[in-house]
């Protein structure tokens, strides 16, 4: 079988994909990713034939200031971005592309539209892997008008209920108790483990083993990391005051020299994988990003969660509501308030409880390989 995986964003849209390719390839199905062409390198880099489509996202290069949540903006950018010019851009790209590589199944992200409006188009059938943690970011309402309008331009017919968002399979790589109860999940939904299955690329680093405990790790994702303003140099400020050790990765385009000099027990990184890394660690400290929270529970540990936009304040949201972790104003946290409430979750047995909870729920999961065998029965 021959199983194209596609997704429309960054990263953290990639990677919920990687453990179900690699499943599918060590079962002997051939495998390629589609994504935009400045991802190709990191397709390549784990492992997969790389198919370039589209256009690059116009992300920032350097740190910028942080902005206030706004809630009105993320929608608009899932609306008109996404689910509009994303969408129609990655149809027409698709269409071309699976005319040439020819799959029979076709899997992408919750929001990459384009793909499945080519799978509809070409009579494929499609999996649909969800990125967002809560599942309460890509709503159908926000998006109805714009797909409604990309059906009609495939000559599609008309899908009030939007059954094209799960027609088929949705695999979702999140605990189900994590998952907003107000946006129940879809008949077709099947929840999978494979948060904790990001594999190091390359040796590990000889100074992991030298971490104590507690240790604390520091990470504002791998496209926020951008839009934080000075967020590391305010968690900083007291983190490293702290009587713990620290792991701070900062992103491939930060330099970690911009943080300044630090004390001994305060480690900067740009990357370190997190398979590596969280089997050592006591708390995280981050934006609240979907890979970034659930990599953290799938390892039982609490969180303290700082969310500066799209998905983030969901996802903190529920970590409040689980108990697993505290959650703070991005804009007005002082460093001051970011101690305080590190010290609270690690003095406070009942976050980690909580979190080794859901630890549990992840465990019992069925891994990525089951994935494949739903993949199979979608091909007759």
């Amino acid at each position: 079988m021959r199983i194209l995986f596609t997704f429309a964003g960054g990263s953290g849209h990639l990677l919920p994909l990687v453990p179900i390719a690699r499943a599918a390839g060590s079962a002997g199905h051939a495998v390629a990713v589609a994504g935009r062409p400045s991802h190709a390198p990191e397709i390549e880099a784990l492992g997969f034939t790389a198919l370039p489509i589209g256009s690059d996202a116009n992300a920032p290069e350097v740190r910028i200031p942080l902005r206030p949540l706004n809630p009105r903006r993320e929608d608009r950018v899932l609306r008109e971005g996404f689910a509009r010019r994303v969408g129609r851009e990655r149809a027409a790209a698709l269409l071309t592309l699976a005319d040439e590589w020819r799959p029979d199944v076709l899997v992408c992200d919750e929001t990459d539209f384009g793909a499945m409006i080519t799978a509809e188009r070409l009579g494929l059938p499609h999996a649909i892997v969800q990125v967002i943690a809560a599942g309460s970011f890509a709503r159908r309402s926000v998006v109805a008008g714009r797909l409604a309008e990309l059906r009609a331009a495939h000559g599609l017919p008309p899908d009030p209920e939007l059954a094209m968002l799960d027609r088929d399979l949705v695999l979702s790589p999140f605990p189900p108790s994590f998952r907003d109860p107000a946006f129940p999940a879809s008949a077709t939904t099947h929840a999978i483990r494979t948060a904790a299955a990001e594999p190091p690329d390359g040796t590990v680093p000889p100074w992991l083993d030298d971490l104590g405990t507690p240790t604390v790790y520091v990470t504002l994702g791998t496209v926020f990391n951008l839009e934080s303003g000075d967020l590391f140099e305010r968690v900083m400020a007291v983190v490293g005051k702290l009587p713990v050790d620290v792991v701070v990765t900062v992103g491939r385009q930060i330099d970690p020299a911009e943080l300044g000099p630090l004390p001994p027990r305060v480690r900067v990184e740009r990357y370190i994988p997190q398979a590596v890394l969280l089997p050592r660690c006591d708390l995280v400290v981050c934006h609240g990003g979907s890979g970034s929270v659930t990599g953290a529970l799938a390892h039982g540990l609490p969180l303290v969660v700082i969310p500066m936009g799209a998905d983030q304040p969901m996802n903190a949201a529920r970590c409040e509501a689980l108990g697993v972790g505290r959650v703070l104003d991005a804009l007005e946290a002082t460093p001051e308030e970011v101690g305080a409430s590190v010290s609270a979750v690690l003095d406070d047995p009942a976050y980690r409880l909580a979190a080794e909870r859901i630890q549990d729920e992840i465990a019992a999961l069925p891994g990525p390989e089951h994935a494949v065998t739903l993949l199979e029965g979608l091909s007759g």
